[in-house]
Protein backbone atom coordinates (compact mmCIF):
# COMPACT_ATOMS: atom_id res chain seq x y z
CA UNK A 1 0.00 0.00 0.00
CA UNK A 2 1.90 3.20 -1.39
CA UNK A 3 1.54 6.43 0.96
CA UNK A 4 -1.03 8.58 -0.24
CA UNK A 5 0.40 12.05 -1.61
CA UNK A 6 0.67 14.71 0.47
CA UNK A 7 -2.91 17.00 1.40
CA UNK A 8 -4.77 13.66 0.37
CA UNK A 9 -7.14 12.40 2.55
CA UNK A 10 -5.54 9.37 4.16
CA UNK A 11 -7.54 8.32 7.35
CA UNK A 12 -11.15 9.06 9.16
CA UNK A 13 -11.87 7.46 12.67
CA UNK A 14 -14.67 8.37 15.46
CA UNK A 15 -15.28 7.92 18.96
CA UNK A 16 -17.97 6.77 20.90
CA UNK A 17 -19.45 6.41 23.94
CA UNK A 18 -20.59 2.54 23.53
CA UNK A 19 -17.66 0.80 21.26
CA UNK A 20 -19.84 -2.30 20.11
CA UNK A 21 -22.60 -0.63 19.43
CA UNK A 22 -20.42 1.44 16.70
CA UNK A 23 -18.89 -1.94 15.62
CA UNK A 24 -22.22 -3.38 15.19
CA UNK A 25 -23.68 -0.64 13.41
CA UNK A 26 -21.20 -0.13 10.51
CA UNK A 27 -20.60 -3.81 10.30
CA UNK A 28 -24.50 -3.94 9.19
CA UNK A 29 -24.32 -1.13 7.16
CA UNK A 30 -20.77 -1.01 5.51
CA UNK A 31 -19.89 -4.82 6.00
CA UNK A 32 -16.58 -3.92 7.96
CA UNK A 33 -14.89 -6.37 10.12
CA UNK A 34 -12.51 -5.35 12.87
CA UNK A 35 -9.07 -6.21 14.45
CA UNK A 36 -8.27 -6.70 17.73
CA UNK A 37 -8.74 -3.20 19.92
CA UNK A 38 -4.97 -1.94 21.23
CA UNK A 39 -5.36 -1.44 24.49
CA UNK A 40 -2.02 0.64 24.45
CA UNK A 41 -4.00 3.44 22.38
CA UNK A 42 -7.56 3.60 24.26
CA UNK A 43 -9.29 0.45 22.21
CA UNK A 44 -8.28 1.94 19.03
CA UNK A 45 -9.49 -0.70 16.78
CA UNK A 46 -9.56 -0.71 12.75
CA UNK A 47 -12.03 -1.33 10.60
CA UNK A 48 -11.54 -3.63 7.12
CA UNK A 49 -13.02 -3.96 3.97
CA UNK A 50 -12.34 -7.24 2.50
CA UNK A 51 -9.00 -7.76 4.72
CA UNK A 52 -8.09 -3.65 3.75
CA UNK A 53 -8.15 -0.96 6.60
CA UNK A 54 -10.65 2.01 5.39
CA UNK A 55 -11.25 3.48 9.10
CA UNK A 56 -11.44 3.39 12.76
CA UNK A 57 -13.40 3.01 15.90
CA UNK A 58 -12.66 3.85 19.42
CA UNK A 59 -14.21 4.41 23.06
CA UNK A 60 -14.89 8.00 23.78
CA UNK A 61 -12.73 9.27 26.92
CA UNK A 62 -14.44 9.68 30.03
CA UNK A 63 -15.09 13.32 30.47
CA UNK A 64 -15.56 14.72 26.93
CA UNK A 65 -19.10 16.37 25.98
CA UNK A 66 -21.10 16.46 22.97
CA UNK A 67 -22.05 13.91 20.59
CA UNK A 68 -19.41 11.72 18.80
CA UNK A 69 -18.02 13.10 15.09
CA UNK A 70 -15.84 11.73 12.41
CA UNK A 71 -12.22 12.93 12.58
CA UNK A 72 -10.56 13.17 9.03
CA UNK A 73 -7.01 12.98 8.64
CA UNK A 74 -4.89 14.77 5.98
CA UNK A 75 -1.67 13.41 4.54
CA UNK A 76 1.80 14.77 5.40
CA UNK A 77 5.32 13.80 4.69
CA UNK A 78 6.72 16.73 7.84
CA UNK A 79 4.40 16.84 10.16
CA UNK A 80 6.56 19.39 12.24
CA UNK A 81 6.18 22.00 9.08
CA UNK A 82 2.48 21.28 8.32
CA UNK A 83 2.10 22.58 12.18
CA UNK A 84 4.17 25.74 11.90
CA UNK A 85 1.47 26.11 8.75
CA UNK A 86 -1.58 25.64 10.60
CA UNK A 87 -0.03 28.14 13.03
CA UNK A 88 0.82 30.31 10.87
CA UNK A 89 -2.52 30.11 8.54
CA UNK A 90 -4.77 31.20 11.94
CA UNK A 91 -5.37 27.38 12.90
CA UNK A 92 -5.68 26.44 16.42
CA UNK A 93 -3.74 23.26 18.14
CA UNK A 94 -5.41 20.96 20.05
CA UNK A 95 -2.24 19.06 20.45
CA UNK A 96 1.13 18.90 20.06
CA UNK A 97 2.60 16.41 17.30
CA UNK A 98 2.36 13.08 18.75
CA UNK A 99 4.17 9.82 17.86
CA UNK A 100 1.31 6.86 17.77
CA UNK A 101 3.92 3.67 18.45
CA UNK A 102 5.31 2.84 15.19
CA UNK A 103 2.43 3.71 13.25
CA UNK A 104 3.30 7.52 12.21
CA UNK A 105 2.43 10.91 14.06
CA UNK A 106 -0.34 13.11 13.72
CA UNK A 107 -1.51 16.63 14.80
CA UNK A 108 -4.96 17.73 15.53
CA UNK A 109 -6.31 21.32 15.18
CA UNK A 110 -9.16 23.14 14.47
CA UNK A 111 -9.27 25.37 11.58
CA UNK A 112 -10.19 29.10 11.11
CA UNK A 113 -13.98 28.05 10.23
CA UNK A 114 -14.21 26.45 13.50
CA UNK A 115 -13.75 22.89 11.41
CA UNK A 116 -11.67 20.03 13.42
CA UNK A 117 -9.25 18.04 11.70
CA UNK A 118 -5.84 16.04 11.51
CA UNK A 119 -3.05 15.22 9.86
CA UNK A 120 -1.06 12.44 9.39
CA UNK A 121 2.65 11.77 8.66
CA UNK A 122 2.65 7.77 7.73
CA UNK A 123 4.80 5.26 9.15
CA UNK A 124 4.09 1.94 8.78
CA UNK A 125 0.13 2.71 8.95
CA UNK A 126 0.11 4.60 5.56
CA UNK A 127 -3.79 5.33 5.84
CA UNK A 128 -6.84 4.03 3.70
CA UNK A 129 -5.92 0.84 1.95
CA UNK A 130 -8.94 1.44 -0.28
CA UNK A 131 -11.23 4.33 -1.32
CA UNK A 132 -13.53 4.93 -4.30
CA UNK A 133 -15.83 2.16 -3.45
CA UNK A 134 -18.91 0.67 -1.02
CA UNK A 135 -17.71 -0.01 2.51
CA UNK A 136 -14.50 3.21 1.78
CA UNK A 137 -13.99 6.57 2.10
CA UNK A 138 -14.85 8.15 -1.20
CA UNK A 139 -15.49 12.07 -0.51
CA UNK A 140 -15.05 15.08 2.36
CA UNK A 141 -16.21 18.43 2.84
CA UNK A 142 -15.24 20.85 5.23
CA UNK A 143 -18.41 22.14 5.83
CA UNK A 144 -18.28 25.92 6.83
CA UNK A 145 -20.33 28.69 7.61
CA UNK A 146 -17.25 31.45 7.09
CA UNK A 147 -16.27 30.13 3.91
CA UNK A 148 -13.63 32.47 3.25
CA UNK A 149 -11.78 31.70 6.15
CA UNK A 150 -11.54 28.05 5.62
CA UNK A 151 -10.89 28.69 1.48
CA UNK A 152 -7.79 30.76 2.87
CA UNK A 153 -6.57 28.36 5.18
CA UNK A 154 -6.64 25.05 3.71
CA UNK A 155 -4.69 25.53 0.38
CA UNK A 156 -2.25 27.12 2.78
CA UNK A 157 -1.41 24.32 4.93
CA UNK A 158 -1.88 21.55 2.14
CA UNK A 159 -0.73 21.81 -2.03
CA UNK A 160 -4.37 21.61 -2.61
CA UNK A 161 -5.65 23.00 -6.30
CA UNK A 162 -9.10 24.71 -5.89
CA UNK A 163 -11.33 24.54 -8.06
CA UNK A 164 -14.16 26.79 -7.37
CA UNK A 165 -17.71 25.16 -8.83
CA UNK A 166 -20.14 28.10 -7.92
CA UNK A 167 -23.89 26.58 -8.61
CA UNK A 168 -22.64 24.17 -11.48
CA UNK A 169 -21.95 20.69 -8.70
CA UNK A 170 -25.50 19.72 -10.16
CA UNK A 171 -28.29 18.01 -8.59
CA UNK A 172 -31.49 19.27 -6.45
CA UNK A 173 -30.58 21.90 -4.06
CA UNK A 174 -26.80 21.61 -5.01
CA UNK A 175 -25.29 24.17 -3.11
CA UNK A 176 -24.07 27.84 -4.31
CA UNK A 177 -20.66 28.45 -3.28
CA UNK A 178 -18.83 24.90 -3.46
CA UNK A 179 -15.21 24.44 -3.90
CA UNK A 180 -13.24 21.52 -5.35
CA UNK A 181 -9.95 20.20 -4.15
CA UNK A 182 -7.39 18.55 -5.96
CA UNK A 183 -4.59 17.07 -4.94
CA UNK A 184 -1.82 16.14 -8.03
CA UNK A 185 -4.63 16.80 -10.57
CA UNK A 186 -7.15 14.42 -8.67
CA UNK A 187 -10.24 15.76 -6.91
CA UNK A 188 -9.91 14.25 -3.64
CA UNK A 189 -12.34 16.52 -1.22
CA UNK A 190 -14.05 19.85 -1.16
CA UNK A 191 -15.36 22.81 0.94
CA UNK A 192 -19.19 23.29 1.07
CA UNK A 193 -20.85 26.47 2.62
CA UNK A 194 -23.09 26.37 5.38
CA UNK A 195 -26.06 27.66 4.11
CA UNK A 196 -29.27 28.06 6.15
CA UNK A 197 -30.78 24.03 5.35
CA UNK A 198 -28.07 23.64 8.29
CA UNK A 199 -29.82 24.60 12.13
CA UNK A 200 -28.20 27.51 13.56
CA UNK A 201 -26.40 24.91 16.30
CA UNK A 202 -24.53 23.17 14.36
CA UNK A 203 -20.70 23.84 14.54
CA UNK A 204 -18.74 23.50 11.52
CA UNK A 205 -17.43 20.04 10.26
CA UNK A 206 -15.70 17.82 8.06
CA UNK A 207 -18.69 15.61 6.20
CA UNK A 208 -17.08 12.23 5.41
CA UNK A 209 -18.66 10.88 2.35
CA UNK A 210 -18.56 6.86 2.45
CA UNK A 211 -19.46 4.36 -0.50
CA UNK A 212 -22.51 2.30 -0.94
CA UNK A 213 -23.68 -0.03 -3.89
CA UNK A 214 -27.47 1.33 -3.11
CA UNK A 215 -27.75 4.86 -1.75
CA UNK A 216 -31.83 4.08 -0.54
CA UNK A 217 -31.25 0.95 0.87
CA UNK A 218 -28.10 2.31 2.94
CA UNK A 219 -30.18 4.81 4.38
CA UNK A 220 -32.96 2.29 5.12
CA UNK A 221 -30.78 0.33 6.96
CA UNK A 222 -29.63 3.54 8.75
CA UNK A 223 -33.22 4.25 9.93
CA UNK A 224 -33.98 0.58 10.69
CA UNK A 225 -30.45 0.78 13.12
CA UNK A 226 -32.07 3.33 14.97
CA UNK A 227 -29.91 6.40 12.98
CA UNK A 228 -31.29 9.18 10.72
CA UNK A 229 -30.99 11.40 7.91
CA UNK A 230 -30.49 14.81 8.18
CA UNK A 231 -33.67 17.10 7.41
CA UNK A 232 -32.63 18.14 4.05
CA UNK A 233 -30.24 16.00 2.94
CA UNK A 234 -32.30 12.80 1.84
CA UNK A 235 -30.86 10.90 -1.15
CA UNK A 236 -30.55 12.97 -3.79
CA UNK A 237 -29.16 12.63 -7.09
CA UNK A 238 -25.86 14.58 -8.39
CA UNK A 239 -23.50 13.83 -11.33
CA UNK A 240 -21.54 12.53 -8.54
CA UNK A 241 -23.97 10.00 -7.40
CA UNK A 242 -26.93 9.54 -5.41
CA UNK A 243 -26.06 10.67 -2.05
CA UNK A 244 -27.86 11.29 1.78
CA UNK A 245 -26.08 12.58 4.79
CA UNK A 246 -27.27 10.63 8.29
CA UNK A 247 -26.58 10.43 11.89
CA UNK A 248 -25.88 7.18 13.39
CA UNK A 249 -27.44 5.97 16.81
CA UNK A 250 -24.87 7.52 18.98
CA UNK A 251 -24.97 11.14 17.05
CA UNK A 252 -22.11 11.16 14.33
CA UNK A 253 -22.84 12.57 11.38
CA UNK A 254 -21.62 11.45 7.84
CA UNK A 255 -23.04 11.12 4.09
CA UNK A 256 -23.38 7.58 2.12
CA UNK A 257 -22.96 7.96 -1.71
CA UNK A 258 -23.59 5.54 -4.62
CA UNK A 259 -21.37 6.97 -7.42
CA UNK A 260 -22.47 4.15 -9.65
CA UNK A 261 -26.20 6.09 -9.62
CA UNK A 262 -25.02 9.29 -11.36
CA UNK A 263 -27.31 12.22 -13.19
CA UNK A 264 -26.67 15.21 -15.16
CA UNK A 265 -23.18 15.82 -16.48
CA UNK A 266 -20.53 16.83 -14.15
CA UNK A 267 -18.58 19.69 -14.23
CA UNK A 268 -15.19 20.23 -16.05
CA UNK A 269 -12.97 19.69 -13.26
CA UNK A 270 -9.80 20.43 -15.48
Amino acid sequence: MAALPEGAPCWADAAFPDLEAAKNFYAELFGWTYTDALAQFGGYTQALKDGRPVAAVETMRPGLGGEPSWNLYFATSDIEATTAKIRDSGGALLMDPMKVGDYGTMVTAEDPSGAYFSAWQPASHEGFGRTGEPGAYCWAEVTARDAAKADAFYPAVFPLEVRPLGDARGGEGGPADFHVWKVQGRPVAGRHHMTDDFPPDVHPFINVYFGVADCDAAVETVRRLGGQVLQGHEPTDSPFGRHATVKDPQGAVFSVIDTATTVGEPPDLS
